[in-house]
């Protein structure tokens, strides 16, 4: 069982099997979470089981828009920490190409990020394995406010205020 969080609560495996390399095998049955390369190789073939892209940091996420009404999930990895790429990648999937199915983080994925991956759009989490889910979906209240304007909240502070105000 992985360490999902999906929608705001705990979730029990889901059923997706996350493949990493071109070379793991899978069968035609399962549900699948492809790298990019292979799921532009696969995506029309007989494939009774569902079908999801993990994207990489370095990929772009354009390459996805002519796909994105086929796909339920897209799983974006964070390979470090550190590596932010993936909060413009969740942002552009949501804001310029409207994405509207599953958004999930992969990876390095820690407590620390999960309110700031929420707001760029990110739905489901999956939590590094050797930490707790249950601490980590705590993460997800930790601020009562964003500043700037969000997926999430595309109205920034400010200006929420300022109608306040006004009003």
């Amino acid at each position: 069982m992985q360490n999902l969080i999906k929608n705001r609560a705990l979730a029990s495996d889901d059923g997706w099997r996350l493949i990493r390399s071109a070379d793991d095998t899978f069968s035609v049955e399962e549900d699948v979470i492809l790298p990019l390369d292979v799921y532009l190789e696969r995506k029309d073939s007989q494939h009774a089981g569902k079908l999801a892209v993990w994207l990489a940091p370095e990929q772009d996420p354009a390459v996805l828009q002519a796909h994105l009404a086929e796909l339920s999930l897209i799983a974006i990895d964070f390979p470090a920490f550190t590596d932010g790429r993936g909060y413009s990648h969740a942002r552009l999937l949501r804001e310029r190409y409207g994405y509207q199915g599953e958004l999930r983080a992969i990876g390095d994925v820690l407590r620390d990020q999960l309110s700031y991956m929420a707001q760029v759009g990110f739905d489901a989490f999956v939590i590094r394995a050797d930490r707790d889910a249950a601490s980590a979906l705590a993460g997800l209240a930790d601020f009562s406010e964003q500043y700037q304007a969000t997926v999430l909240q595309p109205v920034p502070l400010l200006k929420r205020r300022v109608s306040l105000i006004v009003a």
